[in-house]
């Protein structure tokens, strides 16, 4: 039985289309935002007064267009907060600072290795990055309205919970634990298949549909599913784990531990394994992931190269044939670092496997592109995560949090990392 939403759940829920429809537009009159949300002009104005007063709306002059009287024009003020996003991912660790209008104001990287065991080194890791990202973004922590941190695996509430991968994933809780205490409140973590979704909600073809995958490719693979405008989290969070569906009955080793997997062979080192099947011994197969991708793409000419992308385009385009039979989405959106890489050359070939087998009016108006969105999904979509906790009704009667002045330059108190967190190392 569907529950009916109450007052308050209503009101968030349109607190949120509305700050989402400025943060993209820019800038918007009441009679914009009314539009482009389908809300009332009363409830719109209504929330711009609230928001306003919260310090997260200002004026951005006057609109003279219509035929009318001149209009004031709205913005999301950049002043008004800060959000913070962390993406924990195999081989490295990526943490952004943004303004409240989503605008990147500081940023950290740092490499990791996917073969370390302790959650100590990764916590480390994570905490030098915050702090590297907030000293650029010359914000105090007190200003952020929230920060969320995209954790690996198969997370979820359960405290049993495990992850499929890298070896220290199998002890994610005691990483948010540990790192729990040392990052900026209030903190969402969330699967960064989930976060890739809110993303592409946000800023790219998910925007406005109903309903929409986005695929994550990169040393693993996975799915962001909206459903009727909504991400999927599933029953235990952790919805979205495409990659460890079966491709193949009984077919290569996955690091999860399991045969045939989708993973196995669209994951980077899944394509390392084609090519090593295609001519064993070739040059690149002794790269570093990072380096071993963009090698497929300027070799792209290589016989053996050639023939492992087009290996490669039907594993993916028959492996998204079945999220399409089962879903039906209005679009098919690729993303991460390896679709930004051979997005091009894999789509052709993608689009030909994935109309032969999905069901004929499953894929019939199918778009499957690339996605717009070419930053880090996972951080973004990790503050938009955060930003959309700030919107809710009692979080913003629990706010306490002071108005940068843009005057000053505040001094960062993030926790510095441990004497022995790790220096960058190839991943």
């Amino acid at each position: 039985m569907t529950r009916t939403r109450s007052s308050s759940e209503i009101r968030d829920a349109s607190r949120r289309e509305l700050v989402r429809a400025l943060a993209v537009g820019g800038t918007a009159t009441r009679t914009d935002l009314a539009r482009a949300t389908g809300l009332s002009a009363a409830t719109v104005s209504n929330l711009v007064t609230e928001l306003r007063e919260d310090g997260l709306i200002a004026d951005a002059g006057i609109d003279n267009g219509g035929a009318g009287r001149p209009t004031t024009l709205l913005r999301i003020d950049g002043a008004g907060g800060a959000l913070l996003g962390i993406d924990v991912a195999e081989t490295y660790i990526r943490a952004v600072v943004f303004d409240a209008a989503l605008a990147e104001i500081g940023a950290a990287n740092v490499d990791v290795d996917e073969a370390w065991a302790s959650t100590d080194l990764i916590a480390d890791a994570v905490l030098q990055a915050v702090s590297q990202a907030m000293e650029r973004s010359g914000r105090q922590p007190d200003h952020l309205l929230g920060a969320g941190l995209g954790l690996p695996g198969l997370t979820s509430t359960d405290p049993r919970r495990i992850a499929s991968t890298p070896a220290w994933a199998t002890h994610i809780r005691d990483l948010e634990d540990r790192l729990r205490p040392h990052l900026p409140s209030p903190l969402v973590t969330a699967n960064p298949l989930q976060a890739v979704g809110h993303s592409e909600v946000w800023f790219g073809t998910a925007r406005g549909r109903s309903t929409a995958v986005v695929v994550n490719l990169g040393t693993g693979v996975g799915a962001g599913i909206i459903v009727e405008g909504r991400v999927l989290r599933g029953a235990t969070r952790s919805a979205g784990e495409w990659g460890h569906t079966v491709l193949e009955l009984d077919g290569r080793p996955c690091r999860c531990g399991r045969r045939g997997c989708v993973e196995a062979y669209v994951g980077v080192p899944g394509i390392r394994q084609t090519l090593h099947d295609v001519a064993d011994g070739h040059d690149l197969l002794g790269l570093h992931q990072r380096d071993f991708v963009q090698g497929l793409g300027e070799a792209a000419d290589d016989p053996a190269v050639a023939e492992t992308l087009s290996r490669t385009a039907r594993y993916l385009g028959i492996a998204l044939s079945d999220i399409v039979a089962v879903l039906n989405p209005e679009v098919l959106t690729l993303t991460g670092w390896t679709a930004w890489a051979l997005g091009d050359l894999l789509l052709p070939a993608t689009r030909a496997a994935l109309a032969e087998r999905a069901p004929e009016l499953t894929a019939a108006r199918l778009a499957l592109d690339v996605s717009p969105v070419r930053v880090n999904s996972v951080a973004t979509g990790m503050a938009v995560l955060a930003f959309e906790h700030h919107l809710d009704t009692r979080a913003l009667a629990r706010r306490t949090r002071p108005r940068l002045d843009p005057a000053a330059v505040p001094v960062v108190t993030v926790p510095a990392p441990a004497a022995s967190a790790p220096q960058p190392v190839a991943g």
